[in-house]
């Protein structure tokens, strides 16, 4: 997120990206069309005959099996007493008292195919008359036609249903004035990446703040899907950038089109657009971010035509084909990409009626329970053919982290209904704890990760989200364990604090050790970098939430500061290649999930708790914010496809 290095973005690791424009001009790509329609032409009319000539041959019983299926067709018959022969309990079609009327209708329909192709020979002689420029603008008018015709379509409205009980959306104001002051910094944080992504890279998915272009990386395909303005607008709504957040969604109403010649991460698209747009919609109530949630994950469901159900990792929006990853294990899927689908699904299916969405991520869920699991342990790999686990490496952090996350969530979200989903979480984190859970010499509590029967003393920026989910989960754990795991919780967030703090600019490298003497340190080269990342804020938000401990917004205050000061450009924000430098590099990419996660969890961190508080709210694993489908509201109980 070769192979060369591959590219990190959120989440994940993803091989790296093709960039590069057509180096066809628009004008000659127009005049190649026009010839292959005119050729496409020539050809059908020759067919045409050929297959007419075909009908039109004299009778004879040589050619009567291929007569376009009608006769010695074997139709069930009993009674012989009428003419037909009988043939063990079946008429031979055609040779009984109706074979006239049989022989009336074929020559009826000979008529009718004579007919059509006259007429087709006719249309084909008109258009090879027309000159190239007739033909030009015939074509076009036609592609208007279909494009109408698919905005009516699409644009069709959907069954009304009651949006659940929402709290706290405009809430949060501190009254402490230094708290104030600091949230209010955050928030000036955001309009400057937002600005200079407006001014720079407006519809392009991402931003490249020191050369002030556009970027874009193989999770979007090669189109503008304008990627940052669908992760921002809810932080934009939090934080009361209303001008802003109109902007995003005027860009969003004119421009956001998804039946584009373009493969994109399913995982990717779902969690920063179909849950960046839901959540948009939830906040603000315009119809128009539903209506495009419900448009892209149509284009999403071919993902899943696969031999076990496992959806593919990649779909082409277009052609509906899918495939997976080149460099995952002997074509497998992806355990936190396929793993991470259903809070989206299930308001999907309540939004909707349409239980399609719901019954693809459960349909995932059984086939999980019925697999063997090597030490209670899901490996990250399965593959969707045979539906067999690949290799067996199994990681909280990229590759496998929002699985387990989205186990939990699904309880959270079904007001703590989904008790089979709370059960594999529990089944879950007792093995992690057991078999990857791991002290350091110097008392760092850490995660490490399971290879081939080995644990790996390493722990990647993406694992310490799990701090966070110990703390959300502690509430309903088995065997009144909910301290342990608040204080389990506690311990990560301490580690992933010290691989800050042992760092020259105060900012977390990609992924650290614990060997030997080092400890909560980076000793490989490429993996030091800082990609503006969110994890260890986001947990620092949970332990402030669950505790109130003001370290979590001292040590908030501190990454605030850091990415003030190395990461802010004049054209935005940008991560850096070596944490551990003093003169670093920028890495020249402002990752859109800077603005939908790591400021808006800092902006939170600094926020009251009646701002989108936790029984009422659920985060999808780019943070954007779903409500709690609670089953005492009207809501929930007036949707069949849910209940």
């Amino acid at each position: 997120m070769t192979t060369p290095a591959l590219l990190p973005v959120s989440g994940r690791r993803i091989p790296p990206l093709s960039l590069g424009p057509s180096s066809f001009p628009h004008h000659r790509a127009t005049l190649r069309l026009s010839e292959k329609f005119i050729l496409l032409l020539i050809l059908s009319a020759f067919i045409t005959l050929c297959f007419g000539a075909f009908f039109f041959l004299p009778d004879s019983s040589k050619h009567k099996r291929f007569d376009l299926g009608l006769e010695d067709v074997l139709i069930p018959h009993v009674d012989t007493s009428k003419g037909g022969k009988n043939l063990g309990g079946y008429l031979i079609h055609g040779q009984g008292p109706d074979g006239h009327r049989h022989r009336e209708e074929e020559e009826r329909l000979r008529k009718k195919i004579r007919a059509d192709h006259e007429k087709a020979l006719e249309e084909a002689k008109q258009k090879l008359k027309m000159s190239r420029d007739e033909i030009k603008a015939e074509i076009q008018t036609a592609k208007n036609r279909i494009a109408q015709e698919l905005k009516k379509t699409e644009s069709k409205p959907l069954p009304p249903v009651p949006v659940p009980n929402l709290i706290g959306i405009n809430s949060g104001d501190p009254v402490d004035p230094d708290v104030r002051e600091k949230r209010d910094k955050i928030k000036e944080m955001m309009k400057h990446a937002w600005d200079n992504y407006r001014q720079y890279g407006w519809g392009h998915n991402e931003l490249k703040p020191i050369a002030r272009k556009g970027h874009s990386t193989n999770i979007f395909g090669n189109s503008q899907m304008g990627a940052t303005i669908v992760d921002a607008l809810d932080t934009l709504y939090i934080m009361g950038l209303h001008e802003e957040f109109r902007q995003g969604q005027g860009w969003i109403e004119n421009h956001l089109d998804f039946s584009v010649n373009s493969e994109v991460s399913v995982f990717e698209v779902n969690i920063r657009f179909i849950g960046g747009l839901l959540a948009a919609y939830y906040l603000s109530g315009q119809e128009v971010f539903k209506i495009k949630a419900v448009q892209l994950a149509g284009k999403l469901l071919p993902a899943f035509n696969t031999p076990t159900g496992i959806p593919w990792a990649m779909v082409n929006l277009k052609s509906g084909v899918g495939r997976n990853w080149g460099w995952a294990s002997a074509g497998s899927s992806i355990l936190a990409e396929f793993g991470t689908l259903h809070m989206e699904f299930v308001h999907l299916s309540y939004l909707t009626g349409d239980s399609v969405y719901y019954s693809k991520v459960m349909h995932i869920r059984k086939l999980l329970q019925k697999m063997d699991r090597p030490n209670g342990l899901y490996p990250n790999y399965l593959n969707p053919r045979t539906g067999r686990w690949g290799q067996h490496h199994t990681s909280v952090g990229g590759l496998g982290d929002s699985f387990y996350e989205y186990l939990l969530k699904a309880w959270l979200m079904s007001d703590k209904m989904d008790m089979e989903a709370r059960k594999m979480y529990d089944d879950a984190i007792e093995a992690i704890e057991k078999h990857l859970v791991r002290k350091s010499n110097g008392g760092l509590t850490f995660i490490g990760e399971w290879k081939n029967g080995h644990l790996e003393r390493k722990m990647g920026h993406l694992t310490c989200f799990a701090g966070g989910m110990f703390a959300l989960g502690a509430d309903g754990s088995r065997e009144d364990k909910a301290g342990h795991y608040l204080q389990l919780g506690a311990e990560i967030a301490h580690t992933c604090h010290e691989s800050y703090d042992r760092t020259t600019l105060k900012l977390g490298p990609e992924a650290f050790k614990f060997d030997g003497g080092a400890e909560a340190v980076a000793v490989r080269q490429n993996e030091k970098y800082y990609i503006l990342r969110p994890e260890v804020i986001e947990t620092y938000w949970y332990m402030w939430r669950f505790t109130h401990d003001p370290k979590y917004r001292q040590w908030g205050w501190e990454a605030t500061q850091a990415i003030e000061k190395y990461c802010r450009v004049s054209g935005g924000f940008s991560g850096v290649k070596d944490v551990y430098s003093s003169s670093p590099v920028y890495y020249d990419v402002q990752q859109s999930f800077f603005l939908a996660e790591t400021l808006k969890y800092l902006y939170l961190l600094f926020s009251n708790d009646d701002l989108l508080p936790l029984d009422h709210w659920v985060f999808n694993t780019e943070a954007h914010p779903l409500p709690v489908l609670h089953l005492a509201n009207t809501t929930l109980s007036g949707n069949p496809t849910y209940r």
